[in-house]
């Protein structure tokens, strides 16, 4: 379980987090009951909505979340990852128009697009289960700016 106020992960069955001390909560069946994020949303589900939209579903929970660093870092995430497939994206298109590298573009777009569909759904899916999964560089960058 991750700590709403931190991000800090603690064993399913503390009251309290380890690193701040704020209080996890329980539900009334005595189990953890899910952090719910500044959104109002439990932790979780902001986690995965996210990535819904790539990047501007990264940057809108980023502006409204201050709190959550689970939160945070995956709409961080979503931003540097989405926002860097975009960008790249907008830069081939345009070296597309070259002679002959066009079919090269096209050619390594038919690799990255569906490893991009991949990725994206796994990130959907790491967020939803409460995990801070990182993406090589994209996760240390988005840990470090959150």
């Amino acid at each position: 379980m991750f700590c709403s106020r931190c991000g800090t992960e603690n064993p399913d069955d503390g009251s309290f987090c380890m690193k701040c001390g704020a209080g996890l909560g329980t539900s009334e069946s005595g189990g953890a009951a899910p952090a719910k994020a500044g959104t109002g949303l439990e932790s979780n589900v902001a986690g995965l909505l996210c990535y819904v939209l790539g990047w501007l579903t990264g940057l809108i929970f980023f502006l409204i979340e201050k709190e959550d660093r689970f939160v945070r870092f995956h709409a961080m995430q979503s931003i540097v990852v989405f926002g860097g497939l975009s960008v790249l994206s907008i830069a081939t298109s345009i070296i597309s128009w070259i002679p002959y590298l066009g079919w090269l573009i096209f050619l390594v777009w038919i690799l990255i697009g569906p490893v991009a569909f991949i990725l994206w759904i796994v990130l959907m899916v790491k967020a939803y289960q409460g995990q801070m999964f990182k993406v090589p560089w994209a996760g240390d960058f988005a840990e470090r700016h959150i």
